[in-house]
């Protein structure tokens, strides 16, 4: 899309690099980020699971539903 293009241009420019190389960096960046948002998310369900006390798992239950749904939001914003 042409505003993605322009925002690679203008980055590419202001770091006096190449537009692909600003997109190699950004796809990076997002595989490092949905990685970071994997594990977090692992993470928590393993302290759910272990959870002994029904108001811990409870809050760790909203925590994850809020992790889901914040993540199903940003998808339908694209």
């Amino acid at each position: 899309p042409a505003p993605i293009a322009k925002q690679v241009a203008r980055i590419a420019k202001s770091e006096r690099s190449s537009d692909n190389r600003v997109l190699v960096e950004l796809i990076e960046l997002g595989i490092e980020a949905r990685k970071k948002r994997e594990k977090a998310f692992f993470e928590l369900a393993e302290r759910i699971r272990n959870a002994s006390d029904p108001e811990e798992a409870k809050r760790l239950g909203d925590e994850m539903g809020l992790m889901v749904f914040q993540r199903l939001d940003e998808k339908e914003r694209g």
